[in-house]
């Protein structure tokens, strides 16, 4: 598939949960004249906190990414929370990746955006910085967990399901939060005439409307594995990669199971 623009958000290079292979599978599928990275691309809290994690598969993403700003795709990369230190670096270019605050990002149909990575505006993250990386030791757990339910689901045939997505979507707490912030993204951008904000940090893919402003998160590669779009027409359109990929594994299946029986109909016909 080809776009004009693709914005990729909250990949969390350097830590377990990275959904590298999938990552991988989606650049090898999709190709932009233009990309932007919206935060948190490496971890660096996790590498600090753990030491170096850093699998073959994520130095491969890494490498994807090179080779499409080699190949003449305009790259730029948004430092998130997770990636601040990356902030000492604005307006340096790194194999062809600009690296920028924040972004303006004018659609095929005139449409104005703000580009930020987000985290600038939870008061947690501002505030609080100690609670933050508290979630995070607490979030890092959910994943543990996570990957080890996942483990057994594939051994019964089940595909992957999110255990901290579910999460957020069943606590309280973490629903008015998602609002709150969502509330927040759309007021700045609306005090700078901005049409819609693109942003991630929270890890929750999100395409609509909220009054006259577009809010568009792009999610993430640890919980949702999704990406934002631009067509030529203007339209911004969310791709959920695994489900992509279960429609891909099911349409495999299918095929297969359809030659086993291709194959046991003509052993029939020789007997």
């Amino acid at each position: 598939m080809k776009y004009r623009t693709l914005f990729l958000s909250d990949i969390h290079l350097g830590t377990p949960g990275c959904q590298a292979e999938l990552l991988l599978d989606f650049l090898n599928s999709h190709d932009a004249d233009s990309y932007y990275l919206v935060g948190d691309i490496i971890d660096a809290w996790r590498i600090q906190r753990k030491g170096f994690l850093w699998p073959q598969a994520h130095n491969d993403v890494v490498q994807a990414i090179l080779a499409k700003a080699h190949d003449g795709a305009d790259i730029y990369l948004i430092p998130g929370n997770h990636d601040e230190f990356l902030r000492s670096y604005l307006g340096t270019h790194f194999g062809g990746i600009e690296v920028v605050q924040t972004a303006d990002f004018i659609a095929a149909d005139n449409k104005r955006y703000l580009v930020t990575h987000g985290d600038q505006f939870d008061s947690v993250v501002v505030n609080a910085k100690w609670l933050a990386h508290l979630g995070d030791r607490a979030y890092d757990f959910m994943l543990w967990l996570n990957t080890r339910i996942n483990r057994l689901r594939h051994l019964w045939g089940g595909q992957y399901w999110s255990l901290s997505k579910w999460a957020k979507h069943q606590v309280k707490q973490a629903v008015n939060f998602i609002s709150e912030y969502e509330n927040v993204l759309t007021a700045e951008a609306r005090r700078g005439g901005y049409d819609g904000v693109i942003c991630g940090h929270i890890h929750s893919a999100a395409l609509r409307d909220i009054g006259e402003i577009s809010y568009v998160n792009t999610g993430d590669w640890v919980e949702s594995c999704t990406a934002v779009a631009a067509q030529e027409d203007g339209q911004l359109v969310l791709i959920d990669w695994t489900r992509s990929a279960r429609r891909a594994h099911h349409r495999s299946r299918r095929a297969r199971r359809k030659d086993k029986q291709s194959e046991k109909d003509r052993q029939l016909e020789n007997v």
